[in-house]
């Protein structure tokens, strides 16, 4: 019989080993994915599996399992993933209406070095500020949605994006049109 303690040196093992192997395959089954998101649903899986009760059942297979278990979060992601909006009047419409955000008097199209601005102002906003510029913003999720997603109170996302917007507005104040 294997020991708790034997099972998670014997996982942890595994999961050392196997790392660059499970990012390549969350890649290959997610398309547009970034290295962190594939990192995060990795990590997120190792979290779980290491987490379990301490009377679960021991894994006979562990890389049957930790695959099998990889392959579901990815499932679970998909299902909750929103459409992206690729068609450029969609996007373009987005833009417009993100950007009146920071200029009282917009019109409906807006210059093209306020939206070069804007996109290096949100790409240079630390990952936690932009993710959730983008997810609020573009994406349309809501705060709870990307709570129960992340596990990150709704209040401390709110946060964030205030914090995110503070900080775009003091890049783009001094933007004309």
């Amino acid at each position: 019989m294997v020991t708790k303690k034997q099972q998670n040196n014997n996982l942890a093992e595994f999961f050392e080993e196997e790392y660059s192997s499970l990012k390549g395959y969350v890649r290959s089954k997610i398309k547009h994915t970034a290295e962190s998101d594939a990192e995060d649903i990795i990590q997120d899986v190792a979290l779980r599996i290491f987490s379990r009760p301490l009377d679960a059942l021991p894994i006979q297979n562990i890389g049957g399992f930790v695959y099998n278990a990889v392959r579901n979060r990815i499932i679970d992601i998909m299902r909750a993933k929103k459409e992206r909006i690729d068609d450029e009047k969609s996007l373009e419409i987005l833009w417009t209406e993100f950007a009146s955000m920071f200029h009282d008097d917009f019109h409906e199209e807006y210059p093209d070095q306020l939206k070069e601005k804007l996109k290096d102002a949100i790409t240079a906003l630390k990952p936690d500020y932009r993710d959730i510029i983008i997810a609020v913003d573009f994406e349309g999720y809501t705060y709870r949605e990307i709570s129960r997603q992340t596990g990150i109170p709704p209040g401390t996302l709110m946060s964030r994006r205030h914090r995110a917007m503070s900080l775009l507005l003091k890049k783009l104040k001094d933007v004309k049109k």
